[in-house]
């Protein structure tokens, strides 16, 4: 990959991951919620989605996923419904004391992981970057020798940014009014996006 291509791919993955979505989200309300460290546990599980899906992306498999418009409606549904469901209990617990005790580790890293998995959207970004970006005369491995370190690091900070500005406005949400504000426009992010979501349509690969 020319530093050109590079460029131009390094680019296209700060759009891709620093643009607001349900990964987003979920980074703003651990930090708000959790201790720092703890929240980083989100990160930690994007980076495993992120990492599974660059290797099945190079492998095909995200092609296969995209040509199959019956999984896709399937996997959206499940998807779109996940999503909503996470905004109606947010939004009903918004204005009841958070937990005393912390969320399991386990836990915290499950959910993070299943939100980033279950949105099928996120297939096309993968596809597009496969479609746009991968030289077909230049083996593959080689090729995701310098692909996979920068989608990687560029998905870690971005997402670590977005666990600090939740941190920071859990600091800054000392009034009850205000908090119970601020955690009902997250719940109601999660079920615009499961909308978004369950209207979507299947990506395309692009020759």
């Amino acid at each position: 990959m020319s530093f050109e291509a590079w460029t131009i791919f390094a680019l296209f993955w700060v759009v891709f991951v620093t643009t607001p979505g349900p990964n987003a989200v979920n980074c703003i309300s651990n930090g708000m919620s959790l201790r720092f460290p703890r929240a980083m546990l989100g990160v930690l599980a994007i980076l495993t989605q992120a990492s599974a899906f660059l290797i099945l992306s190079a492998l095909g498999v995200t092609a296969l996923i995209a040509a199959s418009p019956a999984g896709f409606f399937i996997a959206k549904l499940v998807g779109a419904g996940f999503l909503i469901w996470m905004g109606v209990r947010g939004w009903m617990n918004a204005s009841k004391p958070a937990p005393v005790s912390e969320r399991p580790a386990h836990h915290i890293y499950l959910h993070a992981l299943a939100i980033a998995t279950i949105n099928p959207k996120s297939v096309a970004g993968y596809l597009a970057a496969f479609s746009q970006f991968v030289q077909p005369d230049v083996p593959i491995w080689q090729q995701m020798s310098v692909i996979m370190p920068t989608a990687l690091i560029i998905t870690t900070l971005s997402y670590t940014g977005f666990t600090l500005l939740g941190a920071v406005m859990g600091k800054a949400a000392l009034g009850a009014v205000f908090n119970i504000w601020v955690r009902r426009v997250m719940a109601s992010c999660f079920i615009i996006y499961g909308v978004l979501l369950g209207t979507s349509t299947p990506p395309t690969a692009r020759g």
